[in-house]
């Protein structure tokens, strides 16, 4: 089932921050897209069957912390 997941990424704040958060992101399986908005600090999650455990795995590996 597709899904959507939002996370608020407080420590974005440049164009290198989200470069570094979708690549992490993306390789995890299930994602089919990744929206930054660094305004708001969000990263909008789009995919099947969505692991948020996995996904804040991967906010991390890219230095990160998803509140």
């Amino acid at each position: 089932m597709a899904g959507r997941l939002v996370y608020f990424v407080p420590g974005m704040h440049c164009a290198h921050c989200e470069r570094a958060v979708v690549e992490e992101v993306r390789s995890v399986n299930g994602v089919s897209s990744v929206d930054i908005d660094l305004e708001r600090k969000l990263v909008a999650v789009d995919g099947e069957s969505l692991d948020d455990r996995a996904l804040r795995a991967a906010i991390e590996e890219a230095g990160y912390e998803a509140a």
